[in-house]
């Protein structure tokens, strides 16, 4: 099981996050923000709320909008610091 330990928002939807084996991915989650939850992500000034919740080791949004980071990491390019 991963998780996060740093995110940064990079550009459109796209995040550059850490993980606990300080393995750096780029995720880009356009083509994830389907459904009712994931709706207000799409605007990119919302989207950029993003926050990194270390009670439960993942990206957050004021929404309580969230990823696994399991699915996050598997999905995620790898990337130099």
């Amino acid at each position: 099981m991963h998780w996060i330990t740093d995110a940064k928002y990079i550009e459109g939807y796209k995040l550059k996050l850490r993980f606990e084996d300080n393995k750096y991915k780029l995720v880009d989650l356009q083509s994830y923000l389907d459904g009712k939850i994931f709706k207000p992500l799409k605007d990119i000034a919302y989207f950029k709320t993003v926050t990194l919740n270390k009670d439960i080791d993942t990206i957050v949004w004021p929404n309580n909008a969230d990823f696994s980071p399991d699915f996050l990491y598997k999905i995620g390019q790898t990337i130099k610091n």
